[in-house]
């Protein structure tokens, strides 16, 4: 399990640790919509916003000012679990902007910046598994950079990923640098897809709420595939991590659907699921732990050969959600800059 979700009272506050200590939290992740919540609406951040706008710091320095420190500080909290785990958890991650969705040669040069500038061995560099960020997972992997790959929403587009991921680990072993000590996910986005597919689904009922986990669960059986593969296998005879399947956006949207149901579904060796604060709590309430990534493999099937007969092309779905992402993004990065160059004028004129 790791938090997706990061503010300065959860460092400060000691709530983090609280977390690794009682929950065995084992990872965190961030993105532009979870810094805007934080930063403009906890005023935890006042301070040091203010002090950086008197040295002339615009509204994207102070960002990166304020993300930089709070990602290194709960990298510091989670080493303790890095170490523990030879490398395995207790990640951090931290997005290259998401204007660069697009811009192969930009993000990597952003994600060098950014890996420089955190300088923990635990950091993810969120990278968005868009057919241009593909390249650049593939470069980052090569340089020995830590990437967690954000915004999938097919199987094909993981297979591409899982793809890039490799690639990048051969360049290395061609240079005869080491491919041990990089490590990887693959988050897979899920309430998005049952919350568009369903509202073509208006009349099968009975296949409402099940193409999500039945997409995870495909993508699941092909990293099984893949883990079992020659070209794998030689990978790891050199000490390679397997990149690991991420569930994401596992906060339930439609309120029929149990709250933990991207929770309990998915449970399996290799696996990483990141949960909201109050999907957390829920699952710590009433989940129920058992492995059940691998459960009902022909409902699986079923599923997708009943929503490709409603006239649903999952390929086309999942290029809307991507395009959808991005944007959403882009729009919570812009609402945060656009917030703190207001915050950064009204704390000069106080």
């Amino acid at each position: 399990i790791w938090l997706d979700y990061i503010d300065r009272g959860l460092l400060d506050e000691g709530g983090l640790q609280r977390l690794i200590d009682e929950d065995g939290l084992a990872g965190v992740t961030s993105n532009p919509s979870i810094f805007k919540k934080a930063i403009t609406t906890t005023g935890l951040y006042d301070d040091e916003i203010s002090s950086q706008a008197d040295h002339g710091a615009d509204a994207e320095d102070i960002y990166l000012e304020l993300a930089v420190d709070d990602i290194r500080r709960a990298a510091d909290v989670l080493r303790p679990v890095y170490d523990a785990t030879d490398g395995a958890d207790g990640f951090v991650s931290l997005e290259v902007s998401p204007h660069l969705a697009h811009d192969t040669e930009t993000s990597v040069d952003q994600a060098r910046v950014l890996w420089k500038r955190v300088d923990r061995p635990n950091l993810m560099i969120k990278i968005p598994g868009t057919l241009a960020g593909l390249p650049a997972i593939e470069q980052l992997i090569a340089d020995g950079i830590n990437v967690n790959v954000t915004l999938l929403f097919s199987v094909d587009r993981y297979r591409e990923v899982a793809d890039a991921y490799m690639n990048g680990l051969e360049a290395r072993a061609r240079r005869s640098l080491p491919v041990d000590g990089i490590a990887s996910v693959a988050s897979f986005f899920l309430s998005r897809i049952d919350s568009k597919v369903d509202d073509r689904l208006s009349d099968h009922p009975e296949l409402q709420g099940k193409t999500a986990v039945a997409c995870a669960r495909t993508a699941y059986s092909l990293f099984g595939e893949l883990s079992a593969s020659p070209r794998w296998q030689k990978l790891a005879e050199f000490g390679a991590s397997p990149q690991r399947l991420l569930w994401a956006s596992t906060s339930t949207k439609n309120p029929e659907y149990s709250d933990v149901l991207y929770v309990d579904s998915l449970i399996g060796p290799q696996t990483v699921n990141t949960l909201p604060p109050k999907t957390l709590e829920a699952y710590r309430d009433h989940g129920e732990p058992a492995q059940t990534i691998d459960n009902d493999l022909d409902a699986v099937a079923e599923q997708l050969r009943g929503v490709a007969s409603a006239g649903i092309d999952l390929g086309k779905i999942a290029d809307e959600l991507e395009a959808e992402g991005v944007q959403s993004f882009i729009e919570a990065y812009d609402q945060l800059l656009d917030a703190l160059d207001s915050e950064r004028s009204r704390l000069r004129t106080a």
